[in-house]
């Protein structure tokens, strides 16, 4: 029977991929990390349920990895994409990892041993990670990779690992893939807070964006889930929520509204509160958008815990004494208030991937004005391109929230199913 190809192992190519090997389709799913799971995988927790976020994703991720249906291609890109509907040509490049994944057991000995200390991304920059890593604890597969970039050939992740699983050279494969239909789930990247100078983000050290944030308070994050300012690692008595910070604004070319930010930061304010009642929070905002179910009743919670909101944006940020300072006008008064907390968040946006034009222009599907991966028509169906048998789901279509992705992602999936049928 005929296969189908996934671009993109977040939640939503997750999906996608088991509901099609639940249907008995052979599914390969690609994704250029080191692991599937995309930007869930980073959050603490997920609105409006509180629900840990991991509980969710990591048995998912764990079923991928298990499904005798589903192939992960982990560090690989798609290079080209030739045929049409039922018989699509699809050439894949696995950048090398540097490790005999069937022989790793992620153990971690390679990396505890290892002196190397770099940018972790994963972590959002708060922490660090080693030259041979797992990006986090439930990483899958559960194999480390070893980045050539940082390495200093010191030998001693050879000399540690009993499997002589670690590799001095490797090279780039091309693995070749026929396939009756491709869902396109390649997620989103954040706004760079750094383009919205007045915020003074990577100036001041106590002003963090939402996913810093996020992995901040994650008990398995950096800080072992412990809110401190980067300054001077003490635990803040004030944070501000900056919101719209590449949302709705034009200026950035960042018109749209992403939909998300809004509730997750007043999700983050609830479990400041409700983990540390003694913290003031404020939330500076254009407009609450609580259009979900649950979403409005979340918002009354977050304001019955003591979580301020004021309509309004701050001029600027600066650093003031011990302390940081805003100005901002309440246009619910009129009154113009100078605040001084001790953290600043800021609610970054979500917009197109990084390499979506490549996988456009590969696919011959287009994308509209906000760069994000254009529908044939919204009426007949989200996930519909109008290239027959390419089919595109989730946070790559435009901004939403898990459970639209999840949605978008079965959807893609059925459809492809279909193809599949087809296609004999």
């Amino acid at each position: 029977m005929a296969e189908v190809v996934v671009i993109g192992a977040g939640v939503a190519g997750i999906q996608a991929a088991l509901d099609l090997a639940g249907h008995d389709i052979h599914v390969h799913l690609i994704e250029r990390e080191p692991t599937i799971g995309g930007h869930m995988a980073q959050l603490d927790k997920t609105f409006p349920t509180n629900d840990c976020s991991m509980c969710i994703l990591s048995p998912k991720m764990v079923e991928v990895a298990r499904h005798p249906k589903i192939t992960i291609h982990t560090c690989a890109e798609v290079e080209s994409v030739e045929g049409e509907v039922g018989r699509f040509h699809v050439r894949v490049r696995k950048h090398p990892r540097y490790i005999v994944e069937d022989e790793c057991n992620g153990c971690g000995d390679c990396t505890r041993i290892c002196p190397v200390e770099v940018y972790n991304r994963f972590d959002a920059g708060i922490g660090v990670r080693k030259a041979i890593y797992k990006p986090h604890a439930q990483a899958v597969p559960d194999v480390v990779v070893k980045d050539k970039e940082h390495c200093i050939e010191c030998g001693l992740c050879y000399d540690v690992c009993g499997r002589e699983a670690i590799l001095r050279e490797d090279e780039e494969r091309l693995i070749e893939i026929e396939a009756a239909s491709i869902v396109v789930t390649t997620g989103y990247a954040t706004f760079d807070a750094r383009n919205k100078t007045q915020l003074r983000y990577l100036t001041i050290p106590d002003v963090i964006t939402s996913l810093e944030f996020e992995r901040m308070i994650n008990a398995s994050g950096p800080t072992g889930g412990k809110l401190k300012r980067l300054s001077n690692g003490k635990p803040p008595q004030s944070v501000a929520f900056v919101q719209c910070v590449g949302s709705r604004d034009i200026a950035a070319g960042r018109p749209y509204c992403s939909g998300v930010c809004c509730m997750y930061a007043m999700k983050n304010a609830v479990l400041i509160r409700e983990k540390n009642p003694g913290i003031e929070v404020t939330v500076f905002y254009n407009d609450v958008r609580a259009y979900g179910k649950g979403y409005e009743e979340y918002y009354e919670r977050a304001r019955n815990l003591g979580v301020r909101f004021v309509r309004g944006f701050p001029g600027e940020v600066l650093a003031a004494n011990d302390h940081l300072m805003m100005t901002a006008e309440n246009t619910e008064t009129g009154e113009v208030e100078t605040f001084h907390p001790d953290l600043v968040v800021l609610s970054v946006g979500l917009e197109p991937a990084g390499g979506a034009e490549v996988i456009a222009r590969m696919l011959g599907i287009p994308q509209d004005e906000s760069g994000f991966f254009g529908v044939a028509d919204q009426k007949v169906g989200p996930v519909l391109t109008v290239k027959p048998g390419i089919y595109v789901a989730g946070t790559a279509t435009a901004p939403r929230d898990i459970p639209d992705s999840v949605a978008m992602g079965g959807a893609a999936a059925m459809r492809a199913y279909l193809d599949v049928i087809r296609a004999g």
